[in-house]
């Protein structure tokens, strides 16, 4: 009644494909390399220099190259550029400890700090950051 198929299906995966595949740790060290980099260019806004070239130091490690430093600066307020650093230090802190890479986990934990404490100093007295 029906005639066989005589060609693979589309669905069928590519194993013999000729194209890189990346393995597990390549993919989380840019992963990693990219949280860091966006962390860069927050902290190089807030005038953070010292910590600016602690970060630009793992970027560099992870991607073979030295990073781009943020130039321009918006016009955001500095607790927003703080919140902003501190999710973007804790996306970085969550790749480094799933790649058990112990120098990156270790600065971006001290960078969730330092963001933290910034916005406490910052914070009206009385009311808790992030509080609603």
């Amino acid at each position: 009644m029906y005639e066989p198929i005589r060609t693979p299906s589309v669905h069928s995966p590519a194993d013999d494909a000729d194209f890189p595949h990346r393995s597990r740790e390549e993919e989380l060290d840019i992963q990693l390399a990219g949280h860091l980099a966006a962390l860069l260019a927050v902290t190089d806004e807030l005038g953070l220099a010292p910590a600016g070239d602690r970060i630009a130091e793992q970027v560099a490690r992870l991607r073979g190259a030295p990073p781009a430093r943020h130039a321009a600066l918006t016009d955001a307020a500095r607790a927003s550029l703080h919140r902003r650093a501190h999710a973007l230090a804790g996306r970085a802190l969550v790749v480094a400890a799933s790649r058990a890479d112990t120098t990156a986990a270790i600065l971006s934990a001290q960078r969730m700090d330092a963001h933290t404490e910034a916005l406490a100093a910052t914070a009206p007295s009385g009311h808790l950051v992030g509080a609603h």
